[in-house]
């Protein structure tokens, strides 16, 4: 079948249970589309042996009737998620020689679910950029326009499930880097409530952040994918103690009669027409099939970005402290005492954007600047956190835009760091307040480039966001639209 990578988990859940093909069949079609298509630069690794390794066992699962709804399909996962015997680099020059000896709990659930693991893909070093250009494997680029990004920090996961190279992906998102390279490359993206998705094994960029999440082309999919990624798990001081949710039961309610606020503040100044046209089309759909429009006030969001860009660089001097070329990753080769090691390893392990997160983080959290910086970003979050809760008393859903714009050209803000920080204007609030929020195809910009709407539901209520999502896409075709050269 020579149309696989076109189609939905569900369906390839289709053609393994009706016998159309065989796990390692669509293995075999994956790898050979990654080998065909490198230079879209999507992953990092890629153990081709280990991959039909893992089809031919699910396929003797599903000989047996054991397989999962998940078993035999395959997925790629971001290389910031441990994976053990992998290469474990999260896009930076200081681990790109680090095996991990462990998987992640996203990784070792979805492979206990079945799932066959491709490889691992590109990001932002240390998940810390908006455009897959901060990679010390190179830049990624967009399979709808490769002059243009994908997206950060997922962009290689966005890429790999645009272009076809896999089915579904994993991601993470700290202030949008699953829901922004979605909207980028036009597939759909969740990030979960915090606490929902466990984190251990995931390398840590801001922790009271830091969320995975799934990356496919349906709100079918995410919540196919979500139902295996969620639960608790005690290695994860943060994870929730909630009983399992099965979210793919929840598709298909009727959107009749429900309350979508829109935030004013984002539909001003900043935002391109084009994009806000597209939206303003996916509105009027869902009127159409029943919801009610009503604004609303998110008045502190207009402080996320600055709120943000204190706390996460904060979070990260802390958390990437111990990469030190003591224990494992990079370590200089020459160098006079054990400080000289930590310096010289460091600096020649990290590149630019992580350095310039780093010493923002120390500065912050620095006596004399705690109170000034990181106490009153604290304090703003919190009414950030107000702002959405008194939002949810007059609607149900928030929808926006996911970015400002759409994909922009490669190196047009590299030297211009504010510029690229606010691409993230409209998904950092979600991730200040631990809410789930999700990115879905809405549409082609008329340079063919695809547009992402943008959804925030109350906290644990993923299940209502899918279900809109869901009933949306049933509606439309935008999730079907394909990159010409991919096909």
């Amino acid at each position: 079948m020579k149309n696989l990578h076109q189609k939905t988990l569900t369906e390839l859940q289709s053609c393994l249970s009706n016998g159309d093909c065989s796990s390692q069949e669509l293995a075999e079609h994956f790898l050979y589309r990654i080998e065909a298509n490198d230079q879209l630069n999507a992953f990092i690794t890629v153990d081709e042996q280990r991959t039909l390794e893992q089809a031919k066992q699910a396929d003797v699962a599903l000989k047996d009737n054991l397989g999962s709804a998940l078993t035999g399909i395959p997925l790629a996962h971001k290389d910031i998620f441990c994976t053990d015997g992998l290469l474990t680099t999260c896009g930076s020059k200081i681990l790109n020689n680090f095996i991990s000896p462990y998987d992640a709990t996203v990784v070792s659930r979805l492979s206990h679910a079945g799932m066959v693991t491709l490889g691992k893909t590109n990001m932002d070093e240390f998940a810390m950029g908006s455009s897959n250009e901060t990679s010390y494997y190179g830049v990624v680029s967009n399979p709808w326009n490769t002059n243009a990004v994908p997206g950060g920090s997922s962009g290689g996961s966005a890429a790999a499930v645009s272009a076809g190279l896999a089915p579904a992906a994993t991601g993470t998102d700290t202030g949008g880097s699953i829901r922004q390279p979605a909207a980028f490359c036009g597939i759909t993206g969740v990030k979960p409530s915090y606490g929902r998705v466990s984190r251990y094994g995931m390398i840590a960029f801001a922790s009271s952040l830091d969320q995975a999440g799934p990356m496919a082309r349906t709100a079918e999919d995410a919540a196919l994918l979500l139902d295996v990624m969620c639960g608790f798990d005690e290695h994860d001081s943060t994870s929730l103690r909630q009983d399992p949710v099965n979210f793919s039961a929840q598709l298909d309610k009727s959107i009749e009669g429900l309350k979508i606020g829109l935030p004013k503040s984002f539909f001003s100044q900043g935002l391109d027409a084009e994009v806000g046209d597209v939206i303003d089309t996916s509105i009027k759909t869902l009127e159409k099939m029943g919801a009610t429009i009503v604004d609303i006030n998110l008045p502190s969001s207009e402080l996320a970005v600055p709120c943000y860009y204190v706390l996460a660089p904060a979070e990260a001097s802390s958390n990437l402290s111990r990469f030190d070329g003591v224990r494992f990753g990079h370590r200089a080769k020459e160098y006079d005492d054990l400080g000289d090691m930590y310096q010289k390893s460091r600096s020649e392990g990290f590149g630019d954007e992580v350095k310039r997160r780093i010493m923002i983080g120390t500065y912050a959290l620095s006596s004399g600047y705690y109170d000034a910086y990181y106490s009153k970003a604290q304090k703003l979050r919190r009414l950030i956190s107000n702002d959405f809760d008194l939002a949810f008393k007059q609607c149900d859903i928030i929808l926006s835009p996911t970015t400002p714009s759409v994909a922009f050209d490669k190196n047009a803000k590299t030297d211009d760091p504010i510029a690229m920080y606010l691409n993230d204007i409209y998904t950092i609030p979600a991730n200040l307040a631990g809410l789930p929020a999700i990115s879905l195809p809405a549409g082609l910009n008329p340079q063919g480039m695809p547009i992402g709407l943008h959804l925030v539901a109350p906290y644990l209520e993923e299940g209502r966001m899918l279900n809109i999502a869901h009933q949306f896409q049933l509606n439309t075709d935008f999730h079907r639209a394909f990159p010409e050269n991919y096909a």
